[in-house]
């Protein structure tokens, strides 16, 4: 879905009509699914009842004393959430929606969602710096702000200019001291080393990964011979994508990168959503969903390979 230009209301609006709206029936309000594991403390452990929610249920508690027990909880009211958005010059790239657009689309739902339970939400801003601090507020006010942040930043990127993704988590690091729920939006095309800051920041706060993908970054059609240009780095190249042998050799070297980027999710001990620009929003909320149901049953346990990323 495209994102109307420069127009945060309207965005805002269509979101919650589109995507929110849909959500509430899909969840039946029972957002805890999405955020359980953060701003909860964990109050009692008690006997499972007839009517209770199963999703509740200790299972390691339940295996050792072979009967169900479940968690209850008291929420924390002083919950802040922040993303960490690398918007670099390689967001830009897109075979429909922009990788751009959609990270805007996901930011605005999962903001407006905690903003509208009382939670505060914050932003980091990378484009060849970290350029932009947005102090953590609730209300939608706050979010029509951080929307308007996001749309209407330049495009692109000077040539030259490597992403740094470490230098985005390390600010990350410095700005939040207190514990909170981060999301760390990219594409994770940066200069290497960003794997032990992302294991850092993990370790004082809840991270998510959630890694913004475009199809044609893994499978290249056959369009005859193009050029292409690093948006980043302004380096250019001429290949022939008629060539098999090309187009195998660049599916294998995207394989590769895919393997080493869950290899670096996992040893930093984050989880990772993956965030298409081919997907439905909503689908990829419900996979988000489903992520934190695995995350508070298992507890440490790998998570299923289709919802991707590492476990702690």
């Amino acid at each position: 879905m495209s994102a109307p230009a420069h127009d945060p209301e309207r965005l805002l609006r269509r979101l919650e009509w589109r995507v929110i709206r849909r959500l509430d029936g899909l969840l039946q309000g029972d957002y805890r699914t999405l955020f359980r594991g953060f701003g909860l403390d964990l109050a009692d452990l008690r006997e499972y009842q007839y009517h209770d929610d199963v999703r509740h249920i200790d299972w390691n508690v339940t295996a050792r004393l072979q009967t169900p027990y479940l968690r209850e909880y008291n929420e924390d009211r002083e919950v802040s959430a922040w993303f960490v958005l690398d918007l670099s010059g390689s967001l830009d790239f897109g075979s429909a929606d922009k990788k751009r657009s959609v990270a805007t689309e996901f930011v605005g739902v999962l903001a407006r969602l905690l903003s509208r339970h009382g939670n505060r939400v914050g932003a980091l801003c990378y484009g060849e710096r970290v350029d932009a601090v947005i102090p953590a507020r609730g209300g939608r006010r706050h979010v029509l702000h951080l929307l308007h942040t996001l749309l209407r930043r330049a495009p692109g990127g000077h040539a030259g200019h490597e992403t740094d993704l470490g230098e985005l988590l390390r600010a990350a690091e410095r700005s939040v001291p207190r514990r909170a729920l981060m999301f760390v939006l990219s594409d994770f095309i940066s200069t290497p080393g960003w794997n032990a800051a992302l294991a850092r920041l993990a370790q004082r706060h809840e991270v998510i990964a959630v890694r913004l993908h475009d199809p044609l970054e893994t499978e290249l059609p056959d369009l005859g011979t193009l050029v292409f240009e690093d948006v980043e780095t302004g380096e250019q190249l001429q290949v022939d994508t008629h060539d098999a042998d090309f187009r195998r050799r660049f599916h294998d070297a995207a394989e590769a990168r895919e393997a080493a980027l869950r290899k670096g999710f996992a040893e930093a001990g984050v989880d990772a959503l993956e965030l298409s620009t081919a997907d439905d929003l909503v689908d990829t909320l419900l996979r988000f969903a489903e992520l934190r149901r695995w995350r508070s049953r298992l507890s440490g346990a790998a998570l299923p390979a289709h919802l991707g990323g590492g476990a702690r």
